[in-house]
């Protein structure tokens, strides 16, 4: 984590209705990643519950993708799928002329990669305000609020015993 200062997920989010979502988000739920698994799944806990309402771009079902697909692994394509398409509050946006325009715009400005651009651009066209990566990187960015996973904490409350517990 370096430098940075960690940051409540619930501060973080405090008064946020609109989250543009980056790709590592999405497998990190999917798969279930050991170090952001219990993190994303409440975002989009909250995504499914309305309080947020989260987008992404249709370069993330690209992302998303291409592994499963290396790997012949179907059920795992299902997952992205019904995730990217079928979830409630969660919308995955076309590349339209909109946001390849705007995308160009934020490489310019900020010597982003293609993808990046159009992840940004997405949240940017969507009025989200943050973007939530794991690229430090994407920083940078001053057109949105950028959140970095690594820069956020959330505390759970424990079933058993009703304290709390760092995750």
């Amino acid at each position: 984590m370096g430098s940075s200062t960690v940051i409540t997920l619930d501060d973080a989010l405090a008064d946020v209705t609109t989250v543009g979502c980056d790709t590592p988000l999405i497998i990190y739920l999917i798969e279930m990643h050991p170090e952001y698994d219990v993190l994303v799944t409440e975002i989009f806990r909250r995504i499914e519950q309305g309080i947020i309402t989260g987008f992404t771009s249709a370069i993330t079902l690209t992302e998303v993708l291409t592994q499963p697909l290396k790997q012949g692994q179907i059920h795992l394509q299902k997952e992205y799928r019904d995730l990217l398409l079928h979830s409630a509050n969660f919308y995955m946006l076309p590349v339209n002329v909109e946001i390849a325009e705007q995308a160009a715009v934020l490489r310019a400005q900020y010597g982003l990669r293609t993808p990046d651009a159009l992840q940004v651009a997405v949240a940017k066209t969507a009025n989200c305000q943050v973007f939530l990566t794991n690229d430090k990187d994407l920083k940078r960015v001053e057109d949105v609020k950028v959140l970095v996973l690594d820069e956020l904490a959330f505390k759970q409350e424990d079933e058993t015993d009703r304290g709390v517990v760092d995750v």
